[in-house]
């Protein structure tokens, strides 16, 4: 008794309660829980504001030179190019962004008030987000090719249970690409699917180094944690394999506006036989720097994905696409019945069917044109199908969507 009460015996204590202490702190660090908190640190930048959304989302109002595409190493001491060099209807100049005047509010969290100057609005990701994905490696990541409507085999394009209902273009140099896109809150029947409505820009094969460029609309309750239709975009270099992500969720895309908010949701949505609202997306090839830039809207241009994440889109696209996408986890072999667009087949027109209009493309001399040569592809018509057509007001437009399960798609 008297031993364990010297000093010899007190330090050995210390050195022993401290090395179970540094054992329990490395454990910790390791656990699900210590993973979560470093990828939440790494992801959610400090604030200069925080800004409650009435749907529960937290949006971070971060400096603009601290927002999460200064993680990539290639970015470290990059530059932010402020305003693109040329916009695709002539020499940019400040009227493209809006300047002046009162703003449309376009996102729910605007309700709650805006993000000041010199900031990025970014939805803050909470440690249940990080639960819901499969992995953390993989969270913000998809998992599927885009469609390739020139595949022989459809079942290819079924592939992980994807299904589309596009339209498309190919065989020329593409520069950008634009479209008006009717938004909706489609019905997800099981939390691991999804259902989005986006353009696709594409470059290189289908294989393992598709370059991709995306912007649109989504559900999906496996990324967000509910069914509201939000606002998305997405890149990758290598058919979705390593590198890119959903929205700012990675290293990638640079954020210049200070009132869009990516991944927040759009507000408001279309109700069937009722009002109609939609959102017009563009995304151009700066023919000076060579970044590719994206605007939503007449007025806010958004930022861009610098040149040197792409090997083909270094140069240009060669095929562009429009429309939508489910997952169809096909439980017990049945369809889902997550819907398509507005969950109404084309057919049934305006103010009932999901719709995309004013579909254009940018040339090789920056200008928006009509494509030429549209094509139209679905995996399963009597589920989700998609039909084109063309006039004075609309353009090249198509309407597209459908139910999922029904008695004519089982």
């Amino acid at each position: 008794m008297a031993t364990a009460r010297g000093g010899g015996g007190v330090g050995w204590l210390v050195v022993v309660v401290a090395v179970v202490c540094l054992s329990c702190a490395a454990a910790a660090a390791r656990s699900p829980a210590g993973r979560a908190h470093r990828h939440l640190k790494r992801l959610n930048k400090p604030a200069v504001k925080s800004i409650e959304s009435p749907d529960g989302d937290i949006i971070d109002c971060v400096h603009i030179s601290h927002q999460p595409a200064f993680d990539h190493p290639f970015l470290k001491n990059h530059t932010i190019q402020m305003r693109p060099n040329y916009h695709p209807d002539g020499l940019y100049d400040e009227s493209k962004s809006g300047g002046g005047g009162e703003k449309p509010m376009v996102q729910l969290w605007h309700q709650g008030g805006r993000c000041p100057e010199d900031t990025v609005p970014i939805r803050r990701t909470k440690r249940d987000d990080l639960l819901r994905a499969s992995s953390m490696r993989r969270y913000g990541k998809k998992r599927h090719p885009a469609p390739n409507p020139m595949s022989v085999d459809p079942n290819l394009l079924n592939e992980g249970g994807h299904q589309h209902a596009i339209a498309y273009v190919q065989g020329d140099k593409y520069y950008g690409a634009k479209a008006t896109i009717n938004v909706w809150a489609p019905k997800i029947e099981q939390p691991n699917e999804f259902s989005l409505s986006q353009l696709w820009i594409l470059g290189g094969s289908f294989g393992e180094d598709l370059n991709s460029i995306e912007a649109g609309w989504q559900v999906s309750p496996d990324l967000y944690g509910d069914n509201n239709t939000r606002l998305f975009t997405y890149w990758t270099s290598d058919a979705y394999q390593a590198t890119g992500c959903y929205n700012v969720l990675c290293a990638g895309f640079v954020q210049i506006n200070s009132e869009i908010a990516m991944g927040a949701s759009i507000f408001p949505i279309s109700s069937y036989s009722g009002s109609q609202y939609d959102i017009s997306i563009m995304i151009w090839k700066d023919p000076k720097e060579g970044n590719w830039w994206m605007q939503f809207g007449k007025d806010y241009v958004l930022g861009y994905w610098p040149s040197f994440l792409f090997s083909y889109l270094g140069d240009s696209a060669s095929m562009i696409e429009w429309g939508g996408e489910v997952v169809n986890s096909q439980l017990d072999g049945v369809h889902t019945s997550t819907q398509m667009g507005s969950g109404h087949f084309p057919e049934e027109g305006f103010s009932k069917s999901s719709y995309f209009k004013n579909i254009q493309v940018v040339d090789s001399t920056n200008n928006l044109k009509a494509p030429k040569g549209v094509g139209t592809f679905t995996e399963q018509s009597n589920c989700y199908d998609v039909q084109n057509g063309n006039n004075a007001d609309w353009g090249t437009y198509f309407y597209y969507g459908g139910p999922g399960r029904s008695s004519n798609c089982p």
